[in-house]
């Protein structure tokens, strides 16, 4: 209670009204595709592939240095290769200019005969085998593959052509064992094989601190006599 300021008496004090929450502002709710966004680049190369008899071979050739070194990034077996033309990363609406020419290519080239041997490091950070047989026609194969993507206007650092096929990486705290794998697989000596297709390869996923996974965009069959 309380008095009226002009004399009227007591008066009641006017009943306290509840607060109201202001209701929150209405969202639309978010819809979580289960797929990543596509990504408008792609990191691509032109490749061989050995068959995986010759992939076995020397997977067995290297059991004691997995064993030995497990700390060493090893590649995936089935991502071995061996690189005629590293084009690094395209926009994605690029690669398909480079098919027709590769394909026409392919058609009209035979199959090389080569071999996996021995192997060796670039500055004691990256393991590789070694490669023979028929190295004139591989360095030929490399030079025409590079003339095409050099014909589709996409712009590549040419280095030169060391044919090898990359194993593995060292860590950065550790490139000693690198040394010691290729001491290791130096004597080693695979069968021939026959390197019967052309590779395009790509890769838009595994880009963190793991290894990098690779796909077959398309390859084609070597069909030349």
């Amino acid at each position: 209670m309380t008095t009226d300021p002009v004399g009227h008496g007591p008066q009641a004090l006017p009943a306290e009204q509840p607060t109201r929450e202001q209701p929150a502002q209405e969202r639309t709710p978010q819809i979580q595709s289960p797929h990543p966004p596509a990504a408008a680049t792609i990191r691509v190369f032109i490749a061989l592939a050995p068959p995986d008899e010759a992939k076995d071979e020397l997977a067995r050739a290297l059991g004691p240095a997995y064993a030995a070194y497990p700390r060493m990034r090893w590649n995936r077996i089935e991502d071995w290769h061996i690189t005629l033309a590293f084009l690094g990363e395209l926009p994605v609406t690029t690669v398909p200019s480079l098919q027709p020419p590769l394909a026409a290519l392919a058609a009209a080239r035979p199959p090389l005969e080569l071999a996996l041997r021995g192997s060796g490091h670039f500055d004691e950070r990256v393991l590789w085998s070694g490669v023979e047989g028929d190295l004139d026609g591989l360095y030929q194969l490399a030079t025409e593959v590079r003339a095409a993507v050099a014909e589709c206007g996409i712009p590549f650092e040419g280095r030169p052509l060391r044919p090898h096929l990359t194993l593995a990486r060292a860590r950065r705290d550790d490139t000693s064992c690198i040394v010691a794998a290729a001491e290791g697989l130096s004597g080693f000596t695979g069968r021939p094989w026959r390197a019967a297709r052309l590779h395009l390869v790509g890769s838009n996923f595994g880009r963190g601190p793991g290894p990098i996974r690779y796909r077959d965009i398309v390859s084609w069959d070597f069909e030349g006599r």
